[in-house]
């Protein structure tokens, strides 16, 4: 009987390891990206509600608008890639913390802002503080999620950029109104400090956090970077090598051209509405919200069915390059508002346009599966430094054309030829998706 029991004890054992239940620590954590993700484009978006009232109080015209929307732009673009460096260093804890601590304080000093120049450094300083925020996104989707589940948790924290607009414009067009346009920046920067402080306190990568059992790290090691490989010492070289693929050049441009309508929706739109097509601020308080709503609806579709093609065997490189053609294609749609005369048609439209916009955004995913391991924040950051510099010439661009015309008509007409522009290098220039290895 002794015999049997040995010999029974070994095949016991691995039955009860198989049926352990994996634990969902990694949506907790995809929640917080989300929320961190919702802050990041509230607090860089915050200028752009309040701009009408804004720019009346501190007598700014539009060509000083467009160069204070730029700045934030600027500083972060020229920041990625450190920020990308600094996200593979210190890690996506420390990383994160330290970027949402100081973009919410440097949104906090706007509301203090007596001028142009006060707000030109807050601006600057928030666009650099704002750097490590993408990279640290993708480091920890990487690390946590396995490839078939990326795409969704990609499009859950990418429906940050979307969502926080039409979900909170209300009230901060209402505490502009109430309480002014400076209570808007101490509101938003305040909120942005005490979630650093819970970030930092919570999260974790896998392999450090207490509530992630075996069978749930045994689930997401498989094509997951492992954080605990030592890293390579850094070479600013290999952002040069990483520039020679076609792959990456290919999403710069991609991203570059579909980034184009968001900048525009987080900038110039509430001055489009109001100045361009004379909306009362109750009209803007709803219609504004519904081109966010489409874009949020068409990333979240977009992250679903390119994970679900991969699951029913479709190649990854066709299933995370489609939505980039199509949404970028669709995005050009955005030039018929210039032959509509209802405001009604105007944002049935700007929906449809930024729906797309939404769709095309997938771009993050394909990032992740075409980076170097050890080099998945630096390649982030340099597709997002091309991404952003529209964050630099989209304001300049519509400020130089309204300010000498008057009007938005060729503005919007240029930012439909930049989306074609795109679509030519997702289909062409692209090719196929396969990670890189140096």
């Amino acid at each position: 009987m002794k015999v049997v029991e040995e010999q029974t004890l070994p095949v016991l054992n691995p039955a009860y390891v198989d049926t352990t239940k994996r634990s969902r620590v990694r949506y907790a954590v995809l929640s917080m990206l989300l929320v961190a993700t919702i802050l990041n484009y509230v607090d860089r978006s915050a200028l752009g509600i309040v701009a009408p009232g804004l720019s009346k109080s501190l007598a700014l015209d539009r060509m000083q608008m467009g160069e204070l929307f730029a700045a934030f732009g600027l500083a972060y673009s020229i920041a990625l890639v450190p920020g990308g460096v600094l996200t593979d260093i210190l890690g996506s804890r420390l990383a994160y913390a330290l970027s949402l601590v100081g973009w919410s304080f440097a949104t906090l000093t706007q509301g203090l802002a007596s001028g142009y120049h006060m707000l030109l450094g807050s601006r600057l300083a928030i666009g650099a503080m704002e750097a490590p925020a993408f990279p640290s996104n993708a480091r920890a989707v990487t690390l946590w999620f396995p490839a078939g589940e990326r795409g969704f948790a990609t499009s859950v924290y990418v429906m940050g950029q979307y969502i926080g607009t039409p979900l909170f414009t209300g009230l901060l067009l209402w505490i502009s109104a109430a309480y002014g346009w400076r209570t808007v920046f101490f509101v938003t920067g305040g909120f942005g400090i005490l979630f650093s402080l819970l970030w930092y306190r919570v999260y974790r990568d896998p392999h450090q956090h207490a509530g992630v059992n075996a069978a749930e790290l045994q689930y997401i090691n498989e094509g997951a970077t492992d954080a605990r490989k030592p890293r390579e010492k850094f070479d600013w070289r290999m952002a040069l090598k990483l520039l020679s693929y076609r792959q990456i050049l290919a999403i710069c441009l991609g991203k570059f051209c579909n980034n184009t309508l968001l900048v525009f929706f987080t900038t110039w739109f509430m001055t489009y509405l109001i100045e361009a097509r004379h909306m009362s601020m109750i009209k803007v308080g709803i219609f504004q919200a519904l081109p966010f709503m489409g874009a949020t609806i068409g990333i979240l579709v977009a992250g679903y069915l390119s994970d679900f093609f991969i699951r029913r065997g479709v190649s990854i490189s066709t299933a995370r390059k489609a939505p980039l053609i199509i949404g970028t294609l669709l995005g050009a749609s955005i030039v018929l508002v210039n032959f509509v005369a209802s405001n009604e048609g105007v944002i049935a439209i700007l929906t449809i346009a930024f729906f797309a916009q939404g769709v095309g955004s997938m771009s993050w995913a394909a990032v992740s599966e075409i980076a170097p391991r050890q080099y998945v924040g630096l390649t982030s950051s340099i597709t997002s430094l091309a991404a952003n510099i529209a964050a630099v010439t989209t304001p300049l661009m519509i400020g130089y054309i309204t300010h000498h015309t008057g009007h938005f008509y060729w503005a919007l007409n240029l930012m439909g030829a930049i989306c074609l522009l795109g679509t030519l290098s997702y289909s062409v220039l692209l090719g196929k998706l396969s990670r890189i290895e140096l």
